[in-house]
């Protein structure tokens, strides 16, 4: 794969919208194809479940699309109402539909995938969180931290008053501890977005309910079955999907597509350019690969 353009272009700009699903406001951000399109991608956001993370993925993976396809990120609701969204907003479309689910996401995808498997042609797990990594300290520290309403409450309220301190001073600390390498569109989405007391709890509390559920094992039967119809990123030194759970797969369903990123990229591709560049250019190839475009 030829290395991901670093330098400034212009996109097509994506755009946010609140969307009603089964009764809750959700955020998409989207671009709607200009062209007749048989394609939709609906791109599920791992946790924080913030869309606006993504907007430099969803603008370059529309470009490396050629603007055949619409593409929409959704935030964090249950897989059960991504299954409503997809039914209110994308089952009277003639569109066919391939999701992409970043880290939790490429879990809720599959759950979603189950359910509507006449309406999904392709499924991609960008670095995925498929089952919990008991030799990750990291992942015992946030489990540990998310199980405790005492710690949540003061991670959530810390967070809160970061967020609430004049915005260039909120965007020096993110920049200066939590994202030195981050893009402007990241450091932007955590300004506005992350660092609030009630976003913050429910970034803890999914964390809580997936520790909890990702301790069984993934469903094989069903990605025995889907096999061709799947594909799985994983990258080199990640601890939510350490290559010993792509070797896994391997063993279960070997016809899935696997591939390793060697980049340098890290597990949140989508808070750099660089990052987001190259996994747009990964996955629109992919979909390519299936027919599902034109191959400009």
């Amino acid at each position: 794969m030829e290395r991901a353009r670093l330098t400034p272009f212009r996109r097509e700009q994506a755009t946010t919208r609140i969307c009603k699903v089964s009764s809750f406001a959700t955020e998409l951000l989207e671009i709607r194809s200009k062209e007749p399109s048989s394609l939709h991608v609906l791109l599920i956001a791992g946790n924080p479940g913030i869309a606006a993370f993504y907007k430099d993925f969803v603008e370059a993976l529309y470009e490396n699309l050629g603007g055949q396809a619409s593409i929409t990120a959704i935030g964090h609701i249950s897989h059960c109402q991504k299954v409503d969204f997809i039914e209110q907003e994308l089952q009277h479309s003639e569109q066919s539909i391939v999701l992409v689910g970043h880290s939790i996401g490429a879990y809720i995808g599959l759950e979603v995938f189950k359910r509507l498997q006449n309406k999904i042609k392709f499924l991609v797990g960008l670095y995925p969180f498929l089952k919990l990594n008991k030799s990750s300290v990291k992942q015992s520290a946030i489990g540990y931290i998310a199980r405790s309403s005492l710690l949540s409450k003061g991670v959530s309220l810390f967070a809160s008053f970061i967020g609430s301190l004049q915005p260039s001073i909120t965007r020096g600390i993110v920049r200066r501890f939590l994202g030195p390498s981050w893009s402007v569109t990241a450091v932007d989405a955590a300004c506005c977005h992350l660092l609030r007391y009630n976003t913050m709890r429910n970034v803890l509390f999914m964390a809580m309910t997936e520790f909890q559920k990702l301790t069984e094992e993934p469903d094989w039967t069903f990605i025995r079955a889907e096999e061709d119809k799947i594909a799985f990123l994983f990258g080199v030194d990640d601890h939510w999907g350490p290559l010993s759970h792509l070797e896994e797969i391997s063993k279960h369903a070997p016809r899935v597509t696997l591939s390793v990123e060697t980049e340098g990229h890290t597990h949140g591709y989508c808070c750099t350019e660089a990052g987001s560049f190259w996994v747009a250019d990964y996955t629109a190839n992919l979909i390519k690969s299936q027919t599902l475009v034109r191959n400009n």
